[in-house]
């Protein structure tokens, strides 16, 4: 019945299935299991995660995935494997008031950064110098609209009775002082970028973005962020094959 309070007793167990790292064992790189590994920790809700070594699947995920394709969720015995729909479906069942609204306020905030990672992809995959400067421009023009929505005051924060400036942004995240659904998108793509441009393009998120800087650094103040990240030596190994040194 609507409004019905369920009882811890009565949850569906919740598992989530992501790969497994070089190491067969603890979390690999991928953007989209830390994506729904954040959304469930922030939620509140009580889950288990399992890593699979893709080369040595266990009988029960190829009953559960015969696909094998990762991540997937288990909510009790029902199997989810579309990543935007599992996101929508754990919108719907892990909701207010038992666990905590996720979904941003305003709609920019799941908007904001779009374009950062096919701008990161095409600058760390070009091997030609001719070409660097121009592509390092394009990410840098797509950082800098993340960070000038990051300054920017959200409505809420705007008094107009306030005599104070607030022309500058203090929130710690895309939407409020909370994670969302918009920083878990946003937040394992940032982190990726920042440690693969460093290592082959020797690239920093400039001085000059402080939201952009505060931003991953509140982020990286919460465990909901550090405890789901890969290292970034599995990070690095993802992209062995795809991020190309300049020649």
């Amino acid at each position: 019945m609507p409004g019905d309070a369920t009882t811890a007793e009565e949850q569906p167990p919740v598992e989530l299935f992501v790969k497994a790292g070089s190491d067969g064992a603890e979390t690999g790189n991928c953007p989209f299991s830390q994506r729904l590994f954040m959304v469930l920790w922030v939620t509140g809700v009580t889950f288990s995660v399992t890593t699979i070594d893709t080369k040595r699947q266990t009988e029960r995920v190829q009953k559960l995935c015969p696909g094998g394709q990762l991540p997937f969720l288990l909510h009790g015995t029902e199997v989810h494997t579309d990543t935007n729909k599992m996101e929508e479906f754990l919108e719907a069942v892990l909701c207010p008031p038992r666990y905590l609204k996720l979904a941003a306020l305003n709609p920019e905030s799941n908007t904001a950064g779009l374009d950062i990672f096919a701008k990161f992809s095409a600058y760390i995959k070009n091997s030609n110098p001719a070409l660097s400067d121009n592509l390092e421009k394009g990410l840098l023009e797509a950082l800098k609209i993340l960070d000038n929505y990051l300054t920017s005051p959200l409505p809420k924060e705007v008094d107009e009775t306030s005599a104070e400036d607030e022309s500058i942004s203090q929130r710690k995240f895309l939407n409020g002082n909370e994670l969302t659904l918009a920083d878990c998108n946003l937040l394992p793509k940032l982190h990726i970028v920042q440690v693969m441009c460093k290592k082959y393009r020797g690239f920093n998120i400039p001085e000059a973005f402080p939201g952009m800087r505060q931003h991953l650094s509140n982020a990286y103040a919460r465990e909901e962020s550090t405890s789901t990240c890969p290292d970034d030596e599995e990070i690095e190994l993802a992209y062995e094959q795809g991020a190309k040194a300049l020649k």
